[in-house]
């Protein structure tokens, strides 16, 4: 092998292992210290100059191997040195739930909600409020925080805040803390990722809000929010305002949750956001403009050819709009993979494609560790890699002609469409039966028509108009596909190494091969096309209590038969735990209801319940709701009556409350709380609703047994529950609480909480554990999420 091909091979090695060690670093629990992610990194530098001279000896085989493990180290060194110094800024525990009084500058364009809307401050100082004489310490508050300001009854802010206005501001704030649930979204990574390490909200009082100045800071976030605003102002239209606002400043909250819906389902979300497409299109468009206004000074001419500099305008210009837009992962790789043939064609070279593309990988994750965690990243690269490799990403082989371009687009939408699917099934479970004519449609009629009209309403504010007509058209087209029967098709979440033995499967069909060697991919697709999750055995039964926030949402699973009880909460008018935790949990496990329990008409227990339903809709619904709740509209609901039976393989179900004669007796929601025993003679399970003192005391009084090895504490551990006499007649060995962090209502209560421990009963709570799962083969064992997939930036409560 030749010198450069060697020095060649050794940098390809040194990236794969940066990508690599980065990888690894990113499963850590805990950080190491900040001294052994220094050792790594010096530990590489130096490496690379020792191997150099090991391509000349007789050791030169162990170059490839060595460089490898030298970028793993560097990566892994790069980034856990970089989370040390950020995890060094944590807001201290002794100030949580603190009034405090912030000044600092907003650094981001506010984001509008029903509620209210929230944005980031830049902290520049932080004291208590009161006097400035108070002789407790400078409290110590993280440089970036997210911030809520409330809209009050009226749906009125007292003031409007703007990116790089200075604010002082009487806040609290807490850690930040999301729901942590098997296949769901890492709130908590996001915001490690944006660099904010406290959530909190404006608090009304003294001092009131107060707005001094506007700085120069954040210049590209001040135009953005005044682009985003005037689209809003301008389009009556609230869908297709919200489409070109996010199309053009990267605001994806202005496009409502029913048109996601509408683009999930059709496999044209993507398109919906910043994406590749738009980027390159953009450079495109911007160094045909740079090099005709270069050709037209002969001066400029002579300094430097105009296709040169076309082509270095057209990719910082493609820069800034990614910036613009929010500098999103496709964003990202966009510019680096045009910087890179820039540069390339300024220097008259050619890199083969694998290079390129680990090139442009090593460059994002330097930049910013974190995307590998972001399913955006690799449905990104896994898409341009796929095209690469099946012969469709080489611009030198464009077909002309619109048949021919045609063709070259059909077969691009097969090959991503093919190979992403069991990329797609592990990251979200669903794939889109109408995703391949949908993107037909959408990808040039976005690409050639809506965003162009969009951006350059940003100079001629008249074509938003007529981009909004553009997506009217699109999203009546949409919508009919989307009502197709059988428009999405939901699998369970296939193993990592399924999915990845199914990408590769999908590459090997699309690739230009014959077709003896094409088949040799299907056995690998199958795996992940026909994976089902284990299931328990027939006699057992397992619970598995949803990290859902303030609420109760559980799912029982026998060998055959699965049962949801109560549906969590609804969190605003667009956000509930239905759309947010159960549907995404439900569809990766593979899971067909057979019945949901709504124990009571309380939202903290049916918010989700119209998206599980609209999910399952075979799913008989048990319940204590009146005859006249909404929810009647979507599913007949049969009431709950102390006596009711049923057996699933082997394990047995019976409603202990309410009595046929408490409907009339009771008028409180609580009180009515469908009450359900699970056993299979060996372990039974106890779910408790929100029941109180009055209607704990009818149970023990109606049944002789109540014991059970898993309680799930009446009313979220408030104080109106879990008396001593329904504890000492159920003696469970496990109780779990399903309630909010830091919840306004401080359950579990201090005085409840005490009772448990007093009776040796192990008490369980959702926010330091996570969904909890419980199985009657181990009864006396609870598996906290938490636990079982941490990770350094998750919250560390003590």
């Amino acid at each position: 092998m030749q010198g450069w091909d060697v020095r060649g091979l050794r940098v390809l090695a040194a990236m794969l292992g940066f990508v690599l060690g980065t990888a690894l670093q990113l499963q850590q629990g805990a950080l190491w210290r900040e001294a052994v992610y220094g050792a790594l990194l010096a530990s590489a530098v130096v490496g690379g100059f020792v191997l150099r001279p090991l391509e000349r000896l007789r050791w030169g085989t162990l170059v490839l191997p060595v460089a490898l493990l030298l970028g793993g180290m560097a990566g892994a060194g790069s980034s856990g040195w970089r989370s040390v110094v950020f995890a060094a800024d944590a807001l201290p525990a002794a100030l949580e739930g603190r009034d405090l009084v912030v000044t600092g500058v907003v650094a981001q364009m506010p984001l509008r909600n029903e509620s209210g809307l929230r944005f980031a401050l830049e902290v520049e100082s932080a004291r208590w409020p009161g006097n400035a004489d108070d002789s407790r310490a400078t409290p110590e508050v993280p440089p970036r925080i997210s911030l809520g300001w409330y809209a009050d009854a009226g749906g009125e802010l007292a003031a409007q805040p703007h990116a790089g206005e200075r604010w002082r501001l009487p806040v609290r704030l807490k850690a930040p803390h999301g729901n942590l649930n098997p296949h769901g979204f890492d709130y908590e990574l996001r915001l490690w990722e944006q660099g904010e390490q406290a959530t909190g909200y404006v608090r009304g009082g003294i001092p009131a809000p107060e707005r001094f100045a506007t700085t120069w800071r954040h210049p590209i976030e001040r135009a953005r929010e005044a682009v985003r605003d005037s689209i809003l102002m301008r389009i009556s239209d609230r869908q297709s305002a919200g489409v070109i606002a996010a199309l053009v400043t990267g605001d994806q909250n202005a496009i409502e949750r029913g048109d996601w819906d509408v683009y999930r389902a059709t496999g044209v979300a993507h398109l919906m956001a910043i994406s590749g497409l738009h980027v390159t299109m953009f450079a495109w468009l911007a160094a045909q403009v740079v090099e005709k206004l270069w050709r037209r000074s002969g001066r400029l001419m002579l300094r430097w050819p105009a296709q040169h500099a076309g082509l270095a305008g057209g990719v910082a210009l493609a820069a800034l709009y990614a910036a613009f837009s929010g500098w999103g992962v496709p964003s990202q790789r966009t510019v680096w993979m045009l910087a890179v043939v820039g540069l390339l064609r300024l220097g008259g070279r050619s890199w083969p494609w694998p290079l390129m593309w680990l090139v442009v990988c090593t460059a994002v994750v330097a930049i910013d560790p974190w995307a590998l965690m972001q399913p955006g990243f690799w449905l990104s690269f896994v898409a341009v890699g796929v095209l690469f490799a099946a012969g469709n990403g080489v611009p030198d082989d464009a077909p002309a002609g619109m048949t021919a371009r045609f063709h070259r687009l059909l077969r691009e939408q097969w090959v991503v469409t093919l190979a992403l699917t069991p990329l797609t099934l592990l990251l979200f479970q669903q794939i889109s039966a109408v995703g391949l004519p949908a993107n037909l449609i959408a990808i040039p009629w976005v690409t050639l028509v809506i965003t162009p009209l969009s951006m350059l309403g940003v100079l001629v504010p008249f074509l938003w108009n007529a981009a909004s007509w553009a997506v009217q058209a699109l999203s009546w087209v949409l919508e009919w596909l989307a009502g197709w029967p059988f428009a999405t098709l939901s699998m369970p979440a296939p193993p990592l190494w399924m999915a990845v033995a199914g990408v590769l499967g999908g590459i090997v069909v699309a690739m230009r091969l014959p077709w003896s060697v094409r088949a040799l991919g299907l056995p690998l697709l199958v795996p992940a096309l026909l994976w089902q999750p284990p299931r328990p055995p027939a006699g057992e039964f397992e619970l598995l209590a949803a990290d859902i926030g303030q609420g109760n949402a559980v799912l029982v699973r026998t060998a055959s038969h699965s049962l949801l009880y109560d549906a969590g909460p609804r969190y605003s008018l667009d956000s509930d735990a239905g759309h947010r935790v159960l549907v995404p949990l439900l569809r990766a496990f593979g899971e067909r209801l057979d019945t949901v329990v709504l124990s009571h008409r309380d939202t903290d227990h049916t918010g989700g319940a119209p998206a599980v339903l609209a999910m399952q809709p075979q799913a008989k619904l048990l319940s204590s709701i009146e005859a006249n709740h909404p929810l009647q509209a979507l599913r007949k609901a049969e009431r709950c009556v102390a006596g009711q039976r049923w057996t699933w393989d082997g394990v047995d179900f019976e409603i202990l409350h309410p009595a046929d004669s408490d409907y009339s007796a009771f008028t409180k929601p609580n009180a009515i709380s469908c009450v359900l025993r699970i056993g299979n003679g060996r372990a039974t399970a106890l779910l408790a609703g929100d029941i109180e003192q009055l209607q704990e005391t009818a149970l023990t009084l109606r049944h002789a047994d109540l014991s059970a090895d898993l309680l799930l504490v009446p009313h979220h551990g408030s104080k109106t529950s879990s008396t001593q006499r329904l504890l000492e007649a159920v003696r469970p060995r496990l109780a779990i609480v399903q309630a909010g962090w830091r919840n306004r209502f401080g359950h579990p209560a201090p005085d409840v909480a005490k009772r448990y421990a007093d009776l040796d009963i192990r008490l369980v709570d959702t926010p330091h554990c996570g969904a909890a799962t419980w199985s009657s083969t181990a009864p006396g064992e609870m598996f906290c999420h938490r636990n079982t997939a941490r990770r350094y930036w998750h919250h560390q409560m003590y």
